[in-house]
């Protein structure tokens, strides 16, 4: 089981993922900019497109790219890991809305916010139980799964798999209030999970977010 306070950390982070992932499906027409497993079902059905090809085939390569940089990023300093990786990933939504507003197309200028949600994976050390802050979900419904089961066979503790169950609604939460924002606001909406960062930065830095099992 996950601390209270390492949780509540990690639920921001993967609400962020689902607040930012909910803007560039819209933005992009239907494609994602953190859930890869989609996209490489686009680029497995696009074959019959040439152009069809390009953007996820990017995506998923913006999205590896990022998760090598926050990956080093993270292993260069256990203590001030989470603060580089979400500085990495501040700078990706700053530079996405930069490109946005220069008048870059979303198909190019959101490639960047792919590398941010590759980069964001890396933030919090996975040590067992729930993974937490990940812009990915599949695998925690599995656990949740496999957790309930264990805990009905006495083989896991017998709440665990509702943590899993809360990393997963929180991706669903931010999903809803990303789509909910960009419709006012457009992808400039992208600021509000800039601002959940920088909160999380400025908490990391002054006090190091790694917490035992």
């Amino acid at each position: 089981m996950k601390p209270q306070s390492y949780l509540n950390h990690g639920l921001l982070l993967t609400g962020c993922a689902g607040f930012i992932d909910a803007v560039g499906f819209i933005e992009l027409g239907g494609f994602y900019t953190s859930f890869m497993s989609g996209n490489t079902t686009q680029l497995g059905t696009g074959h019959a497109q040439s152009t069809a090809l390009l953007l996820p085939l990017a995506l998923i390569v913006m999205f590896f790219l990022g998760s090598v940089a926050g990956s080093l990023l993270a292993l260069r300093d256990r203590r001030w890991g989470p603060v580089y990786v979400l500085s990495l990933v501040i700078g990706s939504i700053v530079v996405t809305l930069g490109l946005m507003l220069a008048g870059v197309p979303a198909s190019r200028a959101l490639l960047v916010l792919a590398a941010g949600a590759g980069a964001q994976n890396a933030t919090l050390p996975f040590t067992g139980g729930a993974r937490l802050g990940t812009t990915f979900v599949s695998g925690t419904l599995f656990a949740a799964g496999q957790d309930l089961a264990g805990a009905i066979g006495g083989t896991a503790p017998r709440w665990r798999w509702l943590q899993h169950l809360q990393v997963w609604a929180a991706l669903l939460l931010g999903a809803i209030c990303g789509a909910t924002v960009y419709s006012w606001f457009g992808v400039n909406g992208l600021l509000v999970p800039v601002l959940a960062y920088l909160w999380l930065l400025i908490l990391f830095a002054r006090k190091s977010p790694v917490q035992p099992n």
